[in-house]
């Protein structure tokens, strides 16, 4: 009977005991919730002080306030470095060459002989379509009609796009056009020369206007000369190693465009 008095006093002082534990645990929770809830408060606090001082700031104070940010949203310090560096990067170059405006004109020259006849190269030129396969930076080429073409293609880890409009075209010698973009445009022409019966000299002229951050720095460095470089050596490739062997299978477009407009289709 004592036994029992004692098991059933154990048990009661257990259960107080482990109700107590249950309380002082909740306590504890909300007590650590409440705390955390300051801390995040505080924080919220500083990083809206830190936004507002960074609008006078220069790209450090604004690249310090993208890593706090990073950090607050839980990203690892990693990725919170990585955000103030690019950040810093960003502000830099924006500093550098100013927001919203557009960046100066460059003027690119550039040819190339490629050993096969002036009617195969101009012919191969033509069909815009297969420009993807064996262009590295070009990812596709719609054409909506004769005159209008539509692109697509890589600048570093984005893509841009634009409309091009070709105002006149004259069979195996010389193609010019215009185009519009969002991140600037390329207004151009290219003409075919028969050096001989199986070597044609493409003499490509462009006029590059930017206007996004990448498109204007890149204009600084000459990018788009060197892209244009070896995108004509892709092309000259394909013709000397496709083309050239399979001339019957290279059907380009031989009409011709008048001031935008089709005067003649092919027959």
């Amino acid at each position: 009977m004592k036994f029992r008095t004692g098991t059933a006093a154990g048990a009661a002082l257990g259960t107080a005991a482990g109700a107590g534990g249950v309380v002082a645990a909740l306590s504890a929770r909300r007590l650590g919730r409440r705390v955390l809830d300051r801390v995040e408060r505080r924080l919220e606090r500083e990083t809206r002080g830190l936004v507002a001082k960074a609008e006078q700031a220069g790209p450090l104070g604004k690249a310090a306030v993208a890593g706090v940010k990073a950090l607050r949203d839980g990203r690892s310090p990693f990725r919170a470095l990585l955000s103030f560096g690019w950040t810093a990067l960003k502000e830099t170059l924006a500093r550098i060459f100013g927001r919203g405006r557009r960046g100066r004109t460059t003027n690119i020259v550039e040819q190339i002989d490629v050993g096969a006849p002036r009617r195969l190269v101009y012919d191969q030129w033509t069909r815009f379509q297969d420009y993807p396969s064996f262009m590295k930076k070009v990812v596709s080429v719609d054409q909506t009609s004769e005159e209008k073409l539509s692109w697509k293609a890589k600048i570093f880890w984005s893509s841009r796009t634009w409309e091009s409009t070709i105002r006149e075209q004259v069979p195996d010698e010389h193609i010019v056009w215009g185009s519009k973009g969002p991140k600037g445009h390329v207004d151009g022409a290219v003409s075919f020369h028969e050096l001989t019966p199986d070597l044609t000299r493409v003499l490509l002229v462009l006029e590059y206007h930017p206007a996004g951050l990448f498109e204007r720095t890149g204009n600084l460095w000459r990018a788009q000369g060197r892209r244009a470089r070896l995108e004509l050596k892709h092309f000259r490739r394909h013709v000397m190693t496709q083309s050239l062997v399979r001339p019957d299978g290279v059907e380009g477009w031989r009409g011709e465009i008048r001031g935008g407009e089709t005067v003649t289709t092919p027959k």
